[in-house]
């Protein structure tokens, strides 16, 4: 298992790459929600927010732990 990549030299942290990219798939998926009308279901729209980026960064981690 790889734990840093090399950009340009720079050793960037894997996790660093996996929370950019649940973050960039969170800003996509909170715009959806938004849009659709599913935050009028929500409690506590901040905690649902953080709940589903730690969700979405789990399973990216779990799904790219063998690359």
């Amino acid at each position: 298992m790889q734990i840093d990549f090399d950009f340009f030299g720079l050793l960037v942290p894997r996790l660093l790459l996996l929370m950019l990219l649940a973050l960039v798939l969170n800003m996509i998926l909170r715009r959806i929600l938004g849009w659709i009308g599913f935050y009028r279901m929500v409690w506590h729209r901040g905690l649902f927010d953080i709940a589903l980026y730690v969700i979405l960064l789990g399973g990216i981690a779990a799904l790219t732990r063998s690359l």
